[in-house]
């Protein structure tokens, strides 16, 4: 089998999003980056967030490309289709959509491709997204899979959502995992522990949630399952949407303002503080491509209460919890026992730390780099 030395990347979100696909796509190339004799080549519309994009530029074989031009509406065309012409001229033998994209002709290129599907939510639940959003994603979803000589799904939940939704042959399809990244696994000083609960005025014990506040996420199931846990605190860290305000309202209404903590704002450093910080984790989402917060609670040996419908199970493995996202009782109870069972708290956590060794970075990069190998001069 050939080894592929020059792969070039859609590296957008690795410079522009903070969470989600941004860290999917940052953590994977962090690892593929160990591999010395291969050269990585990023192409990004600009330079997006200075701290993420200083996150990449540190490896000697990471390179970045941009568009000379800087106006939006070249740089849209650059990453749609021109961006090609320049894949040519670094010898790019094979380039990568991280973010379920591909350039326009790419394949006529005779350049490999592959391309990773996180999630095909705005098939499944369209009345989550605008109507003219889901049409341009639907557009760009069918025209990648067509041009792909691969699909990375990143879940076997993303998969069938595939097939089913598509005329994707399977064999098209490999199931790749995401990895986590390992800062999550770091030592936290007492001080760090410290300084973090004072800045957000954390409570002693608390509950966390983390990702974006929006309906799909589900986190008012929590919310309201606190009503009966009386002196429990549930922190939620991410992003606001209009659905924040119904959880505010509820939260008001219901006198739980001061065992609800919304937190805005949170630096990526702080995150790994409060995974140490939290006493079990909740993710409700009714419907998730993979669910990366998952891992980075197991790996800071937190038990994770998730719930069913789409890939959580996946992600969490046998030993966390699961509810339906619409039982409000059925989440009370589940966390009732990971805040006061101690052995099921702890039986559950020593489980789930060696299910998530299946998402390590190192096995999955390599999963990837075979995978690309397999391509190279077919």
């Amino acid at each position: 089998m050939s080894k592929i030395t020059n792969i070039g990347y859609d590296a957008k979100r690795i410079v522009s999003n903070a969470t989600g696909l941004g860290s999917y796509a940052r953590t994977l190339l962090l690892s593929l980056s160990e591999e010395r004799e291969r050269n990585f080549f990023l192409y990004a519309p600009s330079e997006g967030r200075k701290e993420l994009y200083n996150q990449i530029t540190k490896k000697n074989n990471i390179v970045f490309r941009h568009p000379k031009h800087g106006n939006t509406l070249s740089k849209w065309i650059w990453r749609e289709r021109t961006v090609v012409n320049d894949l040519l001229r670094d010898n790019i033998g094979l380039f990568h959509g991280l973010s379920g994209q591909l350039p326009c002709g790419i394949r006529q290129s005779g350049i490999k491709s592959v391309v990773t599907i996180h999630d095909l939510i705005f098939m499944r639940h369209p009345e989550w997204y605008s109507f003219f959003d889901v049409q341009i994603y639907k557009k760009k979803f069918y025209r990648s899979v067509r041009e792909a000589d691969k699909i990375i799904a990143i879940s076997e939940c993303t998969k069938r959502d595939i097939l089913s939704l598509s005329d994707t042959e399977e064999e098209k399809i490999e199931v790749i995992y995401q990895s986590y990244n390992p800062v999550f696994t770091d030592r936290i000083s007492e001080e760090e522990k410290q300084r973090i609960k004072k800045k957000y005025s954390l409570p002693e014990r608390f509950i966390l949630n983390v990702g974006t506040v929006e309906r799909r996420k589900n986190v008012l199931l929590a919310v309201k399952a606190l009503c009966e846990l009386k002196n429990e605190h549930l922190v939620i860290v991410g992003r606001h949407t209009e659905y924040a305000q119904e959880v505010k309202r509820f939260i008001k209404e219901n006198n739980l303002s001061d065992r609800v903590h919304l937190l805005g704002g949170v630096l990526f450093e702080e995150l790994k503080v409060l995974y140490s910080l939290a006493e079990v984790f909740v993710y409700p989402s009714v419907y998730e491509g993979f669910g990366i917060p998952v891992i980075e609670a197991i790996a800071n040996s937190l038990p994770v209460i998730a719930c069913t419908g789409s890939c959580l199970e996946e992600a969490g493995g046998g030993d966390s919890l699961y509810v339906n996202p619409d039982d409000t009782r059925a989440m009370r109870e589940a966390l009732k026992v990971f805040l006061y069972d101690k052995e099921k708290r702890a039986s559950a956590v020593a489980e789930s730390l060696k299910y998530i060794k299946k998402f390590e970075n190192n096995d999955v990069a390599s999963k990837h780099l075979r995978l690309y190998d397999s391509l190279y001069g077919n």
